[in-house]
C-alpha cells in the first residue's frame, strides 16, 4: 500500500507545489482512491506511475477550491480517455450540485456509471477489504477526515496438515481458509479456524482534512500506523492559523503524539514557505513527534 502526494500546497498553487490530493494505492494491480483533487490535480497525475483506470473512488474532505476545482477536469478526461470503469465521489453536501453543475454549464459528460454519495459523520462504506469513516473536522465549511481500516487477513491455510489428516483436496479449501466450517462427502466436519495460522493484522490510516485542533482528532487518528495532517503554518503563527481552521507544525504533531499514531506526514502547507523553509518546518514537527516526514509532490510513501 502507498500514498503518492499530487498536491501538498494550501491555497493556491505555487512553483513548488500544487493543491491538495492524495492517491492511496492498495493493489498489487494498482487499485487507488484518491482523496481531494485540487487543480491541476490530472496534470499531477500524468507526472506520476499512477493509472487513471484504476482510481475507482475519490473522497472529498471539503468544498474550498483548493481541494475540489480539479474534479471536473479529471472526470471529463478520464472519460476521453476511454476509461468505462465506474467510480464513485464521496464527499459533504453539496458535492454533488457543484460536479453537476460544471459538467452541466460547460457541456460535459462521462462515458462511464458515476455516481456521487454525499455523506454526513460515521461510517461511509465497507467493501469487504477496507472500512472508511468519516470524523467532523473544525473548519469554516464542513469538513472531514477519513479514518481507513484495513480488515485483518485470515492466516495461511495449513495445507500440510489436512492432507495428513486425509482432507481431499477441493472447493472447500476457500471455505476452510475463511475459517467456515466445511462437511465433507464422508461426514466429517472440519472447522477451518482450525487450520489456520495466525492473523495479519490490517494497516490503519488517517487523512485528515483542513481542521484547527479538535478533540475529534484524537478519536480519528488513534493508534494509527500512518496520519496525514495539514500544518498549514509555523508554530510562532499558531494564532493566524486557528483562526482560519488550520493547524500549526507543532500542533499537528502534538495529534499524533496523543493519539499514539505510529507515524506522521505533515502537508499542506503554505505558499509562503519556500524550500529552504521546509527543514525548519521539519524541526519544529520533530521536536514534538520524531516520526514525522514532509511531503512534497510526487513523493510516494509506502504503508
Amino acid at each position: 500500500m502507498q500514498l503518492t502526494f499530487l498536491g501538498t500546497g494550501g491555497g493556491a498553487p505555487s512553483l513548488q507545489r500544487n493543491v491538495t490530493a492524495i492517491a492511496f494505492t492498495h493493489s498489487p494491480r494498482g487499485d487507488t482512491w484518491l482523496f481531494d483533487c485540487g487543480e491541476g490535480t490530472q496534470l499531477q497525475y500524468m507526472r506520476s506511475p499512477l493509472k487513471p483506470g484504476r482510481m475507482n473512488k475519490i473522497f472529498i474532505t471539503h468544498l474550498h477550491g483548493d481541494h475540489i476545482f480539479g474534479l471536473p477536469g479529471l472526470l471529463t478526461s478520464r472519460s476521453m480517455g476511454g476509461i468505462t470503469e465506474p467510480l464513485t465521489i464521496y464527499g459533504p453536501e453539496g458535492i454533488k450540485r457543484f460536479v453537476d453543475t460544471a459538467l452541466s454549464l460547460s457541456g460535459s459528460y462521462t462515458d462511464y456509471p458515476l455516481e456521487i454519495v454525499e455523506i454526513e459523520a460515521g461510517p461511509v462504506l465497507d467493501d469487504g477489504e477496507f472500512r472508511v469513516s468519516a470524523w467532523p473536522l473544525v473548519h469554516p465549511l464542513p469538513c472531514f477526515g477519513y479514518r481507513i481500516e484495513q480488515h485483518d487477513k485470515p492466516g495461511f491455510l495449513d495445507a500440510a496438515r489436512l492432507k495428513e489428516e486425509g482432507v481431499p483436496r477441493g472447493p472447500w479449501y476457500q471455505q476452510l481458509k475463511a475459517g467456515a466450517r466445511v462437511t465433507l462427502e464422508d461426514g466429517r466436519v472440519i472447522n477451518g479456524a482450525d487450520y489456520l495460522g495466525p492473523a495479519t493484522r490490517g494497516k490503519t490510516l488517517a487523512i485528515f482534512g483542513d481542521t484547527a485542533p479538535t478533540p475529534t482528532a484524537l478519536q480519528l487518528a488513534a493508534n494509527v500506523d500512518l496520519m496525514v495532517h495539514e500544518a498549514t503554518l509555523e508554530a510562532a503563527l499558531q494564532e493566524k492559523a486557528n483562526g482560519r481552521g488550520h493547524s500549526t507544525t507543532l500542533q499537528a504533531a502534538q495529534v499524533a503524539k496523543e493519539a499514539g499514531a505510529k507515524r506522521l506526514i505533515a502537508t499542506h502547507f503554505s505558499s509562503r514557505y519556500l524550500p529552504r523553509d521546509m527543514p525548519r518546518l521539519l524541526e519544529e514537527c520533530r521536536s514534538i513527534f520524531p516520526d514525522t516526514e514532509l511531503a512534497s509532490d510526487l513523493a510516494v510513501f509506502t504503508l
